[in-house]
């Protein structure tokens, strides 16, 4: 179906160019033989035809147009779909926000310029440079000839020379416009500590360096493009005055009539209206190219993760057992090696050590969302988690809440709500990044998503960073209480956190340092309810 409808916008867009040069074709032998004052009925054929030409140009450029992005639309809404799902299944969400979400976006888009912009009319106008060729060669073989050369020249070499010339440039417009986003993103997230340190002038500086390389980029094509199209006009004018010359000698000799003149002359003009298109066709080709070749290192990315998957059935029976477990992101170091952990149903654990020896890697791999990379790794029943930066959406409160159970109804919501000790109306709205709602709040309505999907293991990542000691003693409080029949895995430096668990696990010092159990001194079992350790 797909590519009936690009074979029908194709179809529709070489009608309209003919209709257009044909218009034109037929306009200059109807002036010519009216000059000659025949009968008004000698006329009446083409003054139909001059009249239905002009209307169905606008016709078949409408139709072609709407055929044609319905073919781009449909194609670029199937892609978005492919790369979010493939997106689900990766670890590139965390990394180059900025430039990533240039790819999902303007690079995604580009799949609407292949169709609109490059193969419509790209094919469309070969195919009637052939038609005009044919018919002029028919009347004048020699203006045939001419036409075709001045139709080459500007039609092919003088866009894939533009094109060749400016293929850097071109190429280079997607990944900086990515390359800015990124450095956009990063400025707009961090500007207040980029303030607070004064740090703002350099990064003002590193985006305007990366705003420049785009202008100039884009003003090299620019340049490029204009010259190009100046040899094409000269290519349109050799065309016009060659067959002027050759269909001059050729009513002085009497091979062609006087009034196929006009016709060899004005012709071309039409024709090379058509190519004009396709220096823009060119580049369009080179970004679209390095566009799409982006979204496929996307698409190619390696699935690593679970992505979007069903949730098990509650099975109150949670366990979470990891043997000889080294992790690491894909592409870089291994961080720890040879971690063993054992928990089951109310097992309360911490995972400790310094900022940057891998802890929230470590949690990453026992969720899934990357593979261990070596050992072995087991996690039964429903896995929640909350993050140590929980995303709130800029929506309500009840939104919110059921990203933890798309299915969760709004008195499954007011439960959990209440549960986590928070008191909102399910309708408010929390503002972006959850600015109109407290630290402590933002973190309640995180914890009460897991609350709405039942899960079996709790993972959270700094659960009481950036609270103040007496909300993060009641939401820890809140915590025991309300998954004490679940496994729970906290990672944190909190001191009283870390009390009150019964393992503590510390990831050590750093790369590839072995990480330590502790549980009671006076019994070996891991788990054990009565024990407490800390660092």
């Amino acid at each position: 179906m797909k590519r009936t409808r690009l074979a029908a916008a194709i179809g529709l867009s070489a009608l309209a160019n003919t209709a257009g040069i044909g218009l034109m074709g037929t306009s200059a032998w109807l002036l010519s033989r009216a000059a000659e004052q025949p009968p008004v009925l000698y006329l009446m054929v083409a003054i139909v035809t001059v009249r239905a030409l002009g209307l169905g140009r606008g016709v078949f450029r409408y139709l072609e147009r709407l055929v044609g992005h319905q073919v781009a639309l449909g194609s670029l809404t199937e892609l978005r779909v492919r790369v979010y799902r493939r997106l689900t299944g990766t670890t590139l969400l965390g990394r180059d926000r900025g430039d990533l979400l240039a790819r999902v976006t303007a690079d995604v888009d580009a799949v609407v310029d292949l169709v609109v912009r490059v193969l419509v009319p790209a094919v469309s106008a070969a195919l009637v440079t052939v038609a005009t060729t044919v018919v002029l060669g028919a009347l004048s073989p020699a203006a045939g000839v001419v036409v075709l050369v001045s139709a080459l020249l500007a039609g092919w070499l003088v866009p894939l020379l533009s094109q060749w010339l400016a293929r850097h440039a071109d190429a280079s417009l997607a990944p900086c416009r990515g390359e800015l986003a990124t450095a956009l993103t990063e400025a707009t997230g961090a500007a207040t500590d980029l303030l607070a340190y004064g740090a703002d002038e350099d990064m003002l500086r590193r985006v305007q360096q990366i705003d420049g390389r785009l202008r100039r980029a884009e003003a090299r094509t620019a340049a490029i493009q204009g010259v190009a199209a100046g040899c094409q006009l000269l290519a349109a004018g050799g065309a016009v005055l060659g067959s002027l010359l050759v269909g001059a000698r050729g009513v002085a000799d009497g091979s062609l009539r006087p009034v196929y003149l006009a016709v060899l002359v004005l012709t071309p003009i039409a024709l090379h209206e058509v190519l004009g298109t396709l220096i823009g066709v060119a580049h369009s080709w080179t970004r679209t190219r390095t566009a799409l070749a982006r979204v496929t290192d996307v698409l190619a990315a390696e699935p690593v993760g679970t992505g979007d998957r069903e949730l098990p059935p509650r099975s109150s029976k949670g366990r979470l057992h990891a043997e000889r477990l080294s992790v690491g992101w894909p592409g870089s170091l291994v961080l720890q090696h040879r971690l063993d952990l054992e928990l089951g149903p109310g097992d309360r654990a911490c995972l400790v050590g310094p900022s940057g020896s891998g802890k929230t890697t470590v949690a990453a791999t026992l969720l899934g969302l990357i593979p261990a990379r070596g050992g072995r790794v087991e996690v039964s029943g429903r896995v929640g988690y909350l993050a140590q930066d929980a995303y709130l959406f800029d929506t309500s409160v009840a939104e919110n809440v059921r990203i933890g159970n798309r299915d969760a109804t709004d008195d499954e919501i007011r439960v959990a709500l209440d549960r986590v000790g928070l008191d909102l109306e399910l309708d408010r709205l929390v503002g972006q990044h959850g600015v109109a709602v407290s630290g402590g709040e933002a973190r309640r309505v995180a914890l009460a998503r897991l609350l709405v999907g039942a899960y079996d293991v709790v993972i959270l990542d700094e659960p009481t960073e950036h609270l103040d000691a007496d909300t993060a003693d009641r939401l820890m409080r809140d915590v025991w209480d309300l998954f004490v029949d679940a496994v729970v895995l906290v990672i944190t430096h909190d001191p009283a956190v870390i009390a009150a668990t019964d393992v503590v696990v510390s990831t050590g010092a750093g790369l590839g340092v072995a990480p330590t159990v502790d549980s009671c001194p006076s019994c070996p079992a891991i788990g054990h309810r009565s024990c407490s350790s800390s660092t």
